[in-house]
């Protein structure tokens, strides 16, 4: 029996989906229960937990040989007190829940305690746990291509893609299908210790390909448009991204932009298989956008 945390977001959904379609029981942890429905029509269970109650996280990894474990997003408040306390329930409940095995979701770059904005959470994370189990992985993708879905308004009704990363500048980047797959490959492994593997896609991309892809899949042009670092505070706002949080994305682009969020010597070094058309393509499709006609 598999656990997944954080089904319903993009990482442990795919990594749900993978296992289900791999023919592996599967127990997805919510944290409402409204939530489960779809969950058992695909024939997975569902437990119920958040990370702020040890006890239930305790019992949704209870009798499971594997979990996939993760440090949500921020929404709000201190994203570093709020890994703390995160990190400090999964380790009690995975040691109490006596797991034998965690995939735990992490960050290329989360090798740095600090200068790294929210990913330095993830280094947080990785030290907290590796060895709250005798068997744990992290798993560090590169940027989610998917996260481009959160500006696809105006790449799809204006032709422009806005973006906090230079043009030009090509990065680790990765579909979370290719995370959800990779996570679903370690937890059906057998290994002892502690494994970093940092996975990115077939290729390193940039900000200038992701538009490329936009034009391709729309059939018009789309141009990437690089928000200057001055005005980036004054979007996250008006986006309704809370001050703490977006102080902390800000922190992550001004470190891929020197390069600092990049591969480790020494760890495992993976690479997915799907395109990065085929990450805008479903990031258009599950769009409500209309594009102009």
């Amino acid at each position: 029996m598999h656990a997944v945390f954080g089904a319903n977001g993009r990482a442990g959904g795919e990594t749900a989906r993978a296992l289900i379609g791999m023919g592996e029981r599967v127990r997805v942890v919510l944290r409402r229960a409204e939530q489960g429905e779809v969950w058992r029509g695909f024939g997975a269970e569902v437990a119920v937990a958040s990370l702020d109650d040890a006890d239930a996280v305790s019992a949704a990894l209870e009798g499971a040989t594997a979990a996939f474990l993760l440090n949500p997003p921020p929404l709000s408040g201190d994203p570093y007190a709020q890994a703390a306390s995160n990190a400090a329930v999964l380790a009690a409940s995975m040691r109490r829940a006596k797991l034998r095995k965690a995939v735990v979701l992490s960050s290329i770059g989360a090798q740095h305690p600090s200068g790294t904005g929210v990913i330095a959470t993830l280094n947080q994370i990785e030290a907290a746990l590796a060895d709250a189990a005798p068997s744990v992985a992290f798993l560090r993708p590169g940027y989610f291509a998917e996260t481009w879905e959160e500006v696809a308004g105006p790449a799809i009704t204006a032709g422009v893609l806005p973006s906090f990363l230079a043009p030009e500048q090509k990065i680790p980047m990765v579909s979370t299908m290719d995370v959800g797959q990779a996570a679903a490959r370690l937890l059906r492994e057998d290994w002892t210790g502690r494994r970093i593997v940092e996975l990115s896609g077939p290729e390193d991309w940039s900000a200038a390909e992701v538009a490329a892809s936009f034009s391709v899949v729309l059939g018009r042009p789309v141009q990437p448009f690089f928000v200057p670092p001055a005005e980036r505070a004054g979007a996250l706002a008006e986006a309704g991204i809370p001050g703490e949080v977006a102080e902390a994305l800000l922190g992550m682009y001004a470190a891929i932009a020197t390069g600092r969020v990049a591969r480790e010597d020494g760890n495992e070094h993976w690479r997915g298989t799907v395109p990065l058309a085929t990450a805008v393509e479903r990031i258009v499709a599950r769009s409500r956008i209309a594009a102009p006609v």
